[in-house]
């Protein structure tokens, strides 16, 4: 519990499955955790709760990270609860809302689902590199859909999603002079609330039974990896988007 002693990590929605699982994989290692939510306030509360068990260091922090002014109330807050250098930020924050087909989402909905994706992690980014420094690392969480276009009705979420796979790409050029290294984790299909509400039980059979290992992933598997990537163990990877998804797609 030593390889993130002494650093701070920022996790936007980090109030369930993934973003909880790779919350508390961080402060396992020893990172004081701010866990962002948005509406999620039980679910961060029970975070930062679980954290303390084990003698971890936790807020939760609640900002619309679609939202500029709330973004720099989660950065106004870090600092004041852990100081002005934050080595670790993970972009997890994100949504499908709904499956839409081209005829049916709105200009409304459109806005919705590429701010949450998208936007958030551009301009937590923003607000967020100016605190990094030197062996710094930003892990941005993609998908699977941003290689495939995702299910039916889900063109939106996977299109926010290549997009953040391409900003990535881009950030890492940008950032890497100044010793910040940026990638991204793209899950497949893993066991989380996000299929419990749009995913029918019999697709997500299908999905698993189509996948090499023959199940889908776990939230923690995902948080494994993103500790690697924001790890010293990782210092020569940067740029890279990298699958989790059992084997279903491969470079």
């Amino acid at each position: 519990m030593s390889n993130f002693k002494g650093k701070v990590a920022v996790v936007t929605g980090g109030g369930r499955d993934i973003g909880r699982a790779i919350s508390v994989a961080l402060a396992k290692e020893g990172a004081k955790v701010v866990v962002n939510y948005n509406s999620s306030e039980v679910g961060a509360n029970e975070t930062v709760a679980e954290i303390s068990s084990f003698g971890g260091e936790a807020i939760a922090v609640q900002a619309d990270v679609s939202n500029m002014n709330e973004i720099k109330s989660l950065k106004a807050k870090t600092v004041e609860a852990f100081g002005e250098e934050v080595h670790i930020l993970v972009n997890n924050a994100g949504g499908l809302f709904a499956r839409k087909t081209l005829q049916e989402f709105d200009d409304a909905f459109y806005d919705l689902v590429m701010d949450v994706n998208f936007k958030s992690t551009v301009f937590v980014m923003k607000a967020f590199v100016p605190l990094m420094g030197q062996g710094s690392s930003v892990i941005n969480l993609s998908s699977l859909a941003a290689r495939d276009g995702g299910g039916g009705g889900s063109a939106l979420y996977a299109s926010s999603k290549g997009a953040t796979t391409t900003f990535t790409r881009a950030m890492s050029k940008e950032l890497g002079p100044q010793g910040i290294r940026v990638n991204a984790v793209c899950p497949g299909l893993i066991g989380t609330k996000f299929h419990d509400d749009f995913t029918k039980d019999e697709v997500r059979k299908m999905v698993a039974g189509k996948t090499p290992v023959r199940r889908e992933g776990r939230a923690d598997e995902v948080a494994d990896l993103v500790v690697y990537l924001a790890s010293e163990k990782s210092s020569f990877v940067t740029g890279a988007n990298f699958d989790i998804n059992g084997g279903l797609a491969f470079s």
